[in-house]
This record gives C-alpha cells, sequence and structure tokens, in this order.
C-alpha cells in the first residue's frame, strides 16, 4: 500500500500521473475520454465563465476529443466588434467547434434590441441543443469522433455558452434545464455558463459548481469591453 504522507520527492513524482515526466505538446489525434460524464455549471458575477469554459474546451481538444460550443445571449453589441478572438481560435483547433445563437444587443436592456426576438432566439437555441444532446445519445460517446466531424455525429464535451442568463431572464424555464441534465448521455460531459445570481436549481443536479466572484472590475469605472480580454 502506497504511503500517501511520503514526502520523498522520488515516492511523490512516482505517485503522479504522469510519474514525474515532464508534460509535453504532441499531435492531436482523434480519442475518446475515459471518463467524460459530469454536469458543470459556472455563474457569478465575476469575469472568466465563458473564458474557463473555452479553456475545457481548448484542453479537451487537445487531447483528441470532440468539443462543440453552442452560445446564448452573445450576439452583436456597440461595444464589441464583428471578429471574436475565441472564434478564430476555435476554427483553427481540430476538434473544437462553435454556434452562435444570440441576438444583437441584450434582453431587458434599452439598446435597440427586441426582447421578442430575443426569445425567439433562445427557444431556437435550445431547440438545437435538444438536437445535439438527441445526437450525442446515438453516438458512441465511449469511441473517437473525426476531428473535423459535424457535432451531429456526437460530441463529448457541449458548452451551453450563457444558457444560465437566458433562465434568468425567464427565457428559458429551470424545468427545460433541469430535464436536459437529467435526460443528457451518461458520457457526455455537459458545462453550462452564466447567470450572476446562484442557480439553486442546479445545486443538487449538478456535479461541479463554481462561483466566479468579481473582487474588483475595470467596468464599474467606465472601461469598455477590450478587444483580447473580453472578445
Amino acid at each position: 500500500m502506497t504511503d500517501t504522507n511520503d514526502t520523498d520527492p522520488d515516492t511523490v513524482r512516482r505517485n503522479t500521473p504522469g510519474r514525474g515526466v515532464r508534460p509535453d505538446a504532441a499531435s492531436i489525434e482523434p480519442s475518446a475520454p475515459d471518463d467524460f460524464g459530469l454536469v458543470q455549471a459556472w455563474w457569478g458575477d465575476g469575469k472568466g465563465k465563458t473564458t474557463a469554459a473555452m479553456g475545457m474546451g481548448f484542453r479537451a481538444a487537445g487531447h483528441g476529443y470532440r468539443v462543440h460550443m453552442l452560445q446564448f445571449m452573445k450576439g452583436g453589441a456597440d461595444s464589441v466588434e464583428a471578429v471574436r478572438g475565441e472564434y478564430n481560435a476555435i476554427a483553427a483547433m481540430p476538434g473544437f467547434s462553435y454556434e452562435n445563437l444570440g441576438h444583437y444587443g441584450w434582453a431587458g436592456m434599452a439598446d435597440g434590441s427586441d426582447d421578442e426576438d430575443h426569445e425567439k432566439r433562445v427557444a431556437a437555441g435550445f431547440d438545437r441543443v435538444t438536437e445535439l444532446v438527441d445526437a450525442a445519445g446515438d453516438a458512441d460517446l465511449t469511441t473517437p469522433f473525426e476531428l473535423d466531424a459535424p457535432p451531429e455525429d456526437g460530441v463529448h464535451m457541449l458548452v451551453l455558452d450563457e444558457v444560465l442568463y437566458a433562465v434568468d431572464m425567464g427565457l428559458l424555464d429551470e424545468a427545460s434545464v433541469l430535464d436536459l441534465v437529467r435526460e443528457k448521455p451518461e458520457s457526455l460531459e455537459l458545462v453550462l455558463t452564466g447567470s450572476h445570481t446562484e442557480p439553486t436549481y442546479l445545486l443538487d443536479a449538478a456535479d461541479l459548481v463554481t462561483n466566479v466572484r468579481k473582487v474588483k472590475h475595470p467596468i464599474d469605472e467606465g472601461q469598455r469591453a477590450r478587444k483580447g480580454t473580453e472578445y
């Protein structure tokens, strides 16, 4: 039996997943995860929820897993340019794809956008989510997928960016999200982001819940979204 309290450096290295070997980059080949299948929820008033979700997406794709991100609520805005850095990066990453179903502006704000259109876009987005989750259920998630295969062939990780904001704004029912979580394929890693308020309805259903808390943010002093950090 291994003594986990042993502080001998050689023993500690041997007990790590890499056995003390320095990690290195390698070519990306289609692969399948051994232990995906959790539900993650990232919420809070701090910056970094989408960033964290996409970071996991890049990490998973780097291992050869198939990842897809579907964005709610993120259409155009006068503070953000039409081209976003994350889209360019995802397009260059094998195995990682995305689609944006947001509407211009932000629901509930006097920004010239139509709240009815926001609601329609969210409804269409959730229909698309259901389609992708059903497709994952029909696929064998224990096997690799071609890195350029369409998400309809199945994905190992599905990121629903800003979906929790859609619930907060009354554009999507809590019950619909809970049904999705409970009915998803066992091996599908499902990542939900958004919301400045705690998604209490998910606390029992999700496996990982992270509160991204703001301590200080320059937006409070009038700083607008910056190219390369916010978009």
